[in-house]
């Protein structure tokens, strides 16, 4: 039986205990940055909320589903302090431009590093574009784990995104490829403000036991991962439908690739 076959939808957990599946599981986390800098990638967190003591047995903040809700949430913190806006030039063109100018935290060829616009012709909608950064995490598991990558939607922005920040899932014991974040701008007449280190996007894993708890662990990069991906990464400029690779994937890989830190 293969590790997918465990997913079943009824699947509870004492079920899956039943099955020997565990109520923990380690994801271990890394960044694939090359080049300089790797610095300005800060560890992923465990949510908190810095709420007031609850006045009430019956507040939200005692609520056991909202608790056990938030703390399946990892924040990931903006690398970069940023402010981009779009303007036209004199043929109606779309630019995309860097709207603090001279006095922007970032030289042209960071930002070429760190993001890109993608061609119109992918993009969901033709006056939305979709703007792509690299976001070079890597979380990997042994065990049958999916990571869940969401917009920050628990925490509140004075100031709300021009836009919607894309999702995304897939299988990490499996397919441990670098994360990217990807938003769809609608509102082109507002700027895309990004301030180091506050929430970019949350990450989450779905475990076979749905009750089991996700330890987050820094990953070393060692020879068998840095392989691994290397025989997974960037395989969609080459192919579509990249999950069809998944089974390919899976009989190449090393029976364990995790490894804390230190």
């Amino acid at each position: 039986m293969s590790w997918d076959d465990y997913f079943a939808d009824d699947a509870e957990g004492a079920e899956a205990e039943k099955r020997g599946r565990n109520r923990s599981l380690t994801v271990g986390w890394t960044v694939r940055w090359p080049g300089v800098g790797d610095t300005i990638w800060a560890p992923p967190k465990t949510f908190t909320r810095s709420d007031a003591k609850a006045a009430s047995a019956k507040s939200i903040q005692a609520c056991p589903a909202a608790i056990d809700f938030d703390r399946r949430h990892f924040v990931v913190p903006c690398p970069v302090d940023l402010e981009l806006a779009f303007t036209r030039n004199a043929q109606g063109q779309l630019q995309l431009t860097d709207a603090n100018g001279e006095q922007s935290a970032m030289r042209p060829q960071g930002r070429a590093n760190l993001f890109q616009l993608q061609p119109p012709g992918e993009w969901r909608h033709p006056e939305r574009p979709i703007l792509q950064f690299t976001a070079p995490y890597v979380f990997v598991a042994d065990q049958p784990c999916y990571v869940v990558q969401t917009a920050p939607y628990l925490h509140w922005f004075p100031t709300p995104r021009p836009g919607v920040e894309m999702g995304g899932r897939f299988p990490i014991h499996i397919w441990p490829r670098p994360l990217a974040w990807a938003f769809e701008w609608y509102d082109i007449s507002k700027p895309l403000i990004l301030k180091r280190g506050e929430p970019w996007f949350y990450v989450s894993f779905e475990t076979e036991n749905p009750s089991a708890r996700v330890r987050l662990v820094e990953q070393e990069m060692t020879k068998d991962l840095e392989t691994y991906l290397n025989s997974i990464i960037d395989v969609s400029n080459y192919v579509n439908k990249t999950y069809g690779l998944f089974g390919e994937a899976q009989r190449r890989r090393p029976e364990k690739l995790v490894k804390p830190k230190g």
